[in-house]
């Protein structure tokens, strides 16, 4: 089947495009001494997985339990949460987890760390930690070398628990003063910082620029997106995954309806340097998706001198392709513009 005969709207993954992006960024980690620890949450599917263990990436990275037990039961031996686990019924899962594969687990609070002790405990088995720390993002993590030695002290002191390292998101120049601060602090009490595990798409380009990052977790690589292309690591024909639409009404002149709404794209912006509205419509650059209703995609074509008629077909780049993946059961895959299958989002709403 060609893929202008899908039923729209759907994801169509380019396949020579996926490859193409993950044998690049694998070439870079290796050129740089990085381990490669890919984030799933981006495509959600243990085939993708697989594919990049395959080209050697040292395991993956998940976000939620949800997503590692998905990827546990394709295979995937090697998974590192970067979520804090908090409280009895994560402890479970977690040491559910921990008895078929190799866990590593993060932590900035002694709560999440007692959660994961409590999982060490019931699986009878060994979980790597690594404590967090704020890179500037405001977002999860230890603020203070001092708090990262408490942590790390009670992780080597508590039975069934592994001190690691440290992780960040997303990695900066400020990652790099912290890491140094810490192995200062930390090697004076004799512990080793075996792994600084680093992150984002968005500046990956110059991830081995940062000194003392051991690891890179990079997820939207794997398809780019128009955030990721105005952040200037990747071109429009690296984006891997176009959201395709048809054109259901015009209404007005300067006003055109797709059948994606806010249940088929992100509502996330990018900046206004890069463009506006909610994704570039590729056949129609200057058109802007100026609206989201939940199955309505509102088009403003004032500056659009070429304008879609009725039943058109368009594709468009999503401003943040992870929650696209996110909101749809099923991707299409394709080569030179024919459909080479239809895969399940395995991890899909996997939010727990």
């Amino acid at each position: 089947m060609n893929i202008d005969q899908l039923e729209t709207p759907v994801p169509v993954i380019d396949l020579d495009r996926v490859e193409r992006n993950l044998a690049k960024m694998q070439a870079y980690c290796d050129q740089h001494g990085l381990k490669l620890r890919p984030h799933i949450k981006t495509h959600k599917l243990p085939q993708f997985a697989l594919r990049q263990l395959a080209l050697g990436a040292g395991g993956i990275t998940c976000q939620k339990l949800g997503e590692a037990e998905v990827m546990a039961d394709a295979g995937v031996t090697d998974i590192l949460l970067s979520y804090p686990m908090i409280g009895p019924i994560k402890a479970a899962r977690l040491a559910a987890l921990a008895k078929r594969v190799s866990m590593r687990v993060v932590v900035d609070n002694p709560v999440a760390l007692e959660t994961v002790a409590s999982a060490a405990r019931q699986a009878g088995a060994e979980i790597g930690v690594l404590v967090e720390f704020d890179s500037g993002g405001k977002r999860t993590g230890v603020v203070t070398v001092d708090e990262a030695l408490a942590l790390a002290q009670a992780i080597i002191a508590t039975d069934g628990l592994r001190f690691d390292g440290l992780m960040t998101y997303p990695s900066s120049a400020e990652t790099a003063r912290f890491v140094a601060a810490a192995k200062q602090r930390l090697g004076g009490e004799g512990i080793e910082i075996r792994i600084v595990s680093g992150g984002g798409t968005p500046n990956v380009w110059h991830q081995h620029e940062i000194e003392g990052l051991t690891e890179l977790r990079v997820g939207t690589y794997i398809y780019h997106d128009r955030a990721t292309v105005g952040a200037g690591v990747a071109a429009l024909d690296d984006c891997a995954l176009h959201l395709h639409a048809t054109v259901v009404s015009r209404p007005t002149e300067n006003r055109a309806i797709i059948d994606a709404g806010s249940k088929s794209l992100s509502s996330d912006r990018v900046a206004p340097s890069v463009g506006e509205g909610y994704g570039l419509i590729l056949e129609y650059p200057d058109a802007i998706i100026e609206r989201l209703n939940e199955e309505h995609g509102i088009l403003d074509l004032t500056h659009s001198a070429r304008k879609p008629a009725i039943g058109e077909r368009v594709r468009i780049v999503p401003n943040h392709v992870c929650v696209v993946t996110n909101l749809h059961d099923e991707v299409v895959t394709s080569r030179n513009g024919l459909v080479e299958a239809t895969l399940p989002v395995a991890a899909r709403g996997r939010t727990r």
